[in-house]
């Protein structure tokens, strides 16, 4: 069945991955969610069983991996007959003094929160270069507007990140295909445990921490059509967290 509105989201088993799946699926997209945890993944599909809904299917995805992207891909078009947006969510926080950084530790944030976005785009070019309105979204930081202690992997991956965005949203505006990036501050999903989301919380500009719904929001802000001269944007979801000098 072919569908006018599809989108792939990685990193979509949990928090605001699942939210952006949820909130895009409430659009009217179909959506091909995404995730290297095949088990969480499974069990996040099977909390929808009590809807009759063929248009939201889970597919495994190593974003590291190219033949992973490439299968991910032509599994979506197979299935909805279209992609029409990308959801680079999926990364990694890792949190290291710099002292303590292994070759291993830096590279692999690396791999996860740039590499994979860069794939990502090369395995969907094909087919949002063919799609109307098309649209990238790639799930940035706040670590790359403010530096962070202890974060050198996970910062510089996410700037790279932000340039990665720039740079394709330039070469690609002429085609139509919109690239565009979320920056989220802190959000109450698994990524953070539990002593962080409170030591976020008492520090934070609003008094509390971010809902994954409302990074969700922003995204599908960004694919519609409302967005249709939008293109090269960073668009900052952090409770005002960049405001603050600490």
């Amino acid at each position: 069945m072919t569908h006018a509105r599809v989108a792939l989201v990685t990193g979509a088993a949990r928090g605001q991955g699942w939210a952006i799946v949820e909130r895009l699926r409430a659009d009217g997209f179909a959506v091909a969610a995404c995730d290297i945890d095949e088990a969480e993944l499974a069990a996040a599909l099977q909390s929808r069983a009590g809807r009759v809904d063929d248009a939201v299917i889970g597919l495994p995805l190593d974003v590291t991996s190219p033949p992973q992207w490439q299968a991910a891909v032509a599994a979506t078009v197979a299935r909805f007959g279209a992609l029409t947006a990308l959801i680079n969510n999926a990364g990694i926080l890792h949190r290291a003094a710099i002292a303590e950084e292994t070759p291993g530790g830096f590279e692999s944030a690396w791999r996860v929160n740039c590499l994979g976005p860069f794939l990502g785009i090369q395995a969907a070019l094909a087919q949002l270069r063919a799609a109307e309105g098309a649209a990238i979204v790639n799930t940035c930081s706040t670590g790359a507007i403010r530096p962070f202690p202890q974060h050198a992997a996970y910062g510089s991956s996410k700037w790279a990140l932000r340039g990665l965005t720039q740079t394709v949203a330039a070469e690609l505006a002429p085609t139509g295909i919109r690239v565009n990036a979320v920056f989220p501050g802190p959000i109450a999903t698994p990524m953070l445990d539990d002593t962080t989301q409170q030591r976020l919380a008492a520090v934070a500009a609003t008094g509390r921490l971010g809902r994954p719904g409302e990074v969700a929001d922003a995204v599908s802000f960004l694919v519609s059509d409302a967005a249709s001269f939008i293109t090269g944007a960073e668009l900052v979801v952090d409770g005002g967290q960049c405001l603050q000098i600490r």
